[in-house]
């Protein structure tokens, strides 16, 4: 092969990377636009990020205070004196014990390129709190909820079987005043039913915390658990039908983390086909080079326009995959786009050299470089290894067929065809598509 022939397949290379850069950037920025918007239409039908903080308390005390005030007297003189007012002191209250069941649903949701983790969550909690005093105090206890963007069926707030009046504001949450006897004791029971969006966490309160006889019993109905990050890993766990029990339990814990669960991760089309398109020109690079080893071997090569047509249906492959993802599942779509790019191939090889030729050599190379390697993507980590071995298994293969192979007789019978083809002008060129003998 002439010189002049790799400049002109390296050129059609060149453009065709550039195509795949405009597309694959087409891509990103559809599922980037459709993310920010997408994602706030999911919060507010399904319920956004859930964060329940632990339930608030203090309680409430007279205390005696002086200041100095300035009056006048009947003379009109300016005078200071001190006076002794009575304000209401607040002290945090903590938590002697907690109690807590989660239950976590997995349901997520598809919205353009992309999947959401959306989840349903059945959530109770019982708390004990004491007053701390020898007098009868009044206490109130403030109930945050996990996210102003969700509903909540089933709601249950009570302190003592006391209920809490109807909430006016979710960002403020709920709150309950109640007064509890010397030394008496407060049960606090919350009950509610709710669907999120994304994480799952529980807070232990604002900054770093101390908890006494902490319980909270988690299941899920999926095995793909992850813990997000500055959560604790759960005491103890333990497999339960489609999912998991998991449990945390702490005697006395200082933290300033928190307790969390976040949902497995749904195969997104739109990071996908995008991946898979920035990468084609590797997948086009081997097979462009296995077509030229073996044009070598055959002592015939394919004209430019040949590897044109090549390059644009290696091409096909990316265009169809990242517009048929939207309106198709993921699968569906890489196999009806895999499949359509390699008609293409075998299909006008098969016009152009044979059958044989198309299918068994053309046809598996694409098999293996465009198909094989574009579906490692799926495998979330094992796309660069699958592409290491096939690249060292590739270099194996074309070295043990080229290793007899001298060079210097092909680069001289390359320089007879280009002489023998200037003398006579289109007297060696094959009439089936320009493949020279």
């Amino acid at each position: 092969m002439s010189a002049a022939r790799l400049l002109a397949i390296g050129f059609i290379f060149c453009c065709t990377a550039i195509a795949w850069s405009i597309l694959g950037t087409s891509v990103v920025q559809r599922t980037g636009q459709s993310d920010e918007r997408l994602a706030q239409e999911v919060a507010r039908l399904w319920g956004g990020r859930h964060d329940q903080p632990a339930p608030r308390a203090w309680v409430e005390r007279p205390k005696q205070v002086r200041e100095s005030v300035q009056d006048k007297d009947a003379a009109g003189k300016v005078g200071t004196r001190t006076v002794t007012k009575t304000v209401t002191e607040q002290a945090a209250l903590p938590l002697d014990s907690s109690r807590i069941a989660v239950g976590l649903q997995l349901d997520q949701r598809r919205k353009g390129l992309l999947w959401y983790d959306t989840y349903a969550v059945a959530f109770g909690g019982r708390y004990h709190l004491h007053n701390p005093d020898d007098v009868a105090r009044p206490i109130v206890v403030e109930l945050p909820f996990p996210s102003a963007q969700a509903i909540y069926d089933g709601f249950t707030f009570t302190v003592n079987g006391q209920e809490a009046p109807p909430v006016s504001d979710l960002g403020r949450g709920a709150s309950l005043r109640t007064v509890l006897p010397p030394r008496g004791e407060a049960v606090i029971a919350v009950a509610y039913r709710s669907r999120g969006l994304g994480e799952w966490t529980y807070s232990f309160g604002p900054g770093v915390g101390q908890v006494r006889d902490f319980e909270l019993d988690m299941t899920t109905d999926f095995t793909a658990i992850d813990f997000p990050a500055g959560t604790l890993s759960p005491s103890t766990r333990t497999a339960q039908g489609r999912g998991w029990r998991l449990f945390w339990r702490f005697e006395s814990l200082v933290t300033g983390q928190k307790i969390g669960m976040d949902p497995p991760d749904r195969l997104n089309p739109g990071p996908l086909a995008a991946r898979i398109t920035f990468f084609a020109p590797v997948s086009l690079l081997f097979f462009l080079t296995v077509m030229v080893m073996l044009g070598v071997l055959r002592r015939r090569s394919l004209h430019p326009m040949n590897y044109f047509f090549l390059a644009a249906a290696f091409f096909s492959f990316h265009l169809l995959l990242a517009y048929l993802v939207d309106h198709v599942e993921v699968h569906v779509a890489f196999l009806a786009a895999a499949l359509t790019s390699i008609f293409l191939v075998v299909t006008y090889l098969r016009l152009v050299v044979g059958t044989r030729f198309a299918l068994l050599e053309a046809g598996l190379a694409q098999l293996v470089f465009l198909v094989l390697f574009s579906y490692a993507f799926f495998f979330e980590g094992y796309a660069g290894l699958t592409v290491t071995l096939g690249a060292v298994a590739t270099l194996f293969v074309l070295m043990q067929m080229t290793g007899r192979v001298d060079w210097e007789e092909v680069l001289a019978r390359s320089e007879r065809r280009i002489h023998s083809g200037a003398s006579d002008p289109g007297g060696s060129a094959n009439a089936r598509g320009g493949v020279l003998p």
